[in-house]
């Protein structure tokens, strides 16, 4: 399998620097590394983004996250191996990438205030963050049908 292109960010280097600083950001909030990359694996499936959904899970095993815990993110509501602040950041994943699927808001208050109860206003905006920057690299990828396995950086 060959991407279309190039991946866009890469074609328009001043895009790097954006994209770079929203990482580093998050980085810098507290919030954990494995949640956000917990986070951005429920994203990247649901968006059905082969590359990232690799990405994540390369990253989590590098991490050291449990084969039973990566394996369960897709049907983490009925798997035991995650906490309730982790549930929330997967439920919020859901609800903020799955914006066609919604009968009303797209993150409800009663989710809102969960997360606020589980996360600080700098941890949740690098949920938030984190989440929509995963978005759009899906979309990215899916539209240049970049492979999974491809190395960035």
């Amino acid at each position: 399998m060959q991407a279309r292109m190039n991946n866009p960010a890469y074609v328009l280097p001043s895009a790097m620097k954006g994209i770079g600083a929203l990482v580093q950001a998050i980085g810098e909030s507290g919030l954990s590394k494995e949640l956000t990359e917990i986070a951005a694996l429920r994203a990247s499936q649901i968006n059905g983004c082969s590359a990232c959904v690799h990405g994540h899970v390369v990253n989590l095993r590098k991490g050291g996250t449990s084969e039973e815990r990566i394996a369960a993110v897709s049907a983490w509501r009925e798997a035991p191996w995650f906490t309730d602040a982790e549930r929330t950041a997967l439920q919020l994943a859901e609800s903020m990438t799955r914006l066609a699927d919604r009968s009303q808001e797209s993150v409800p208050d009663a989710l809102w205030d969960e997360a606020a109860d589980h996360f600080d206003e700098k941890e949740l905006s690098a949920l938030i963050l984190t989440i929509s920057l995963t978005n759009m690299f899906n979309r990215i990828n899916t539209t240049t049908r970049e492979p999974a396995g491809v190395t960035w950086g």
